[in-house]
């Protein structure tokens, strides 16, 4: 049975950089866990966290609720920046 955590971090809703969190496990489980194997998949999921952040932070100041956008949302908002 999954935890609450971990359910959360699966939850498209909440974690804006799912498949980035899961293709770095993936990588890590493929390469026996050599993270040198996988730096480029660390990487994208840095600058994920890092820019959803930034979106999060922007909204909490503009008094945006929710502020974390909908997976729906955010797929708007990364369309419009092509």
């Amino acid at each position: 049975r999954m935890s609450r955590h971990a359910k959360k971090l699966r939850d498209h809703d909440i974690n804006p950089c799912v498949a980035e969190t899961e293709a770095t496990t993936k990588c890590m489980d493929d390469n026996n866990y050599n993270k040198d194997m996988c730096t480029d998949y660390f990487l994208k999921y840095r600058n994920c966290r890092k820019f959803w952040h930034e979106i999060m932070m922007q909204r909490k100041r503009n008094g945006v609720k929710p502020e974390m956008p909908s997976a729906e949302e955010r797929k708007k908002i990364l369309e419009s920046m092509g």
